[in-house]
């Protein structure tokens, strides 16, 4: 099994290509050890010392980092993930197999259904992609008086360059296209 690395534009987060789907639907972002549980990949990695976060993605893996060395962390990352993809076992146990929880909590008025629906299409179709490419995930969570709220997980969450991503990428992307729009914002 060959395992790529992809560097993302948030040096404490590495990305993981095993050549293998690791979800076939949905994302799930671990900020600790505790929310691994569900996850023995998961567990594995927040075994290896420096590991903060994890973000799996339909074909990718990533791993964010404190300020350990990559160097000295990248053998035990490479050995977990091709362990565990060698053993036969899922990435994710039993029920909780499905996507993250939170991407069901959204908010709107009503009045602004037709808005987020466009808003929801842009971000699956234009943003989305572009985002995973660089191993994060962004999803809609809000549109009020005319700002989006959008949830930043994997290598976008806490990346240096995310905020220049929502204000001249994403903003301006769905301003043109949705003049109800003002503003972006992550939460």
């Amino acid at each position: 099994m060959f395992i790529q690395t992809e560097a993302t534009p948030n040096p404490a987060t590495l990305k993981f290509l095993p050549g293998r789907v690791v979800l076939p639907e949905g994302t799930r972002d671990f900020r600790s050890a505790e929310d691994a549980a569900v996850s023995p990949l998961a567990q594995k990695l927040f075994d290896v010392p420096g590991v903060v976060a994890i973000f799996f993605g339909h074909d990718f893996i990533t791993v964010t980092k404190d300020d350990t060395d990559w160097q000295h962390m990248k053998p035990a990352i490479l050995g977990a993930i091709m362990e565990q993809f060698m053993s036969g076992q899922p990435v994710i146990l039993g029920s909780a197999a499905g996507g993250d929880a939170e991407d069901g909590d959204e908010f709107f008025e009503a009045g602004d259904a037709e808005t987020v629906t466009v808003i929801k299409d842009l971000i699956e179709t234009r943003v989305r992609p572009a985002v995973a490419q660089d191993g994060g995930d962004i999803t809609f969570k809000g549109f009020k008086e005319g700002v989006v709220y959008l949830s930043m997980r994997g290598a976008c969450s806490g990346c240096p360059s995310s905020t220049a991503t929502l204000k001249h990428g994403i903003q301006n992307l769905l301003r043109h296209f949705v003049p109800e729009v003002e503003e972006v914002r992550a939460i």
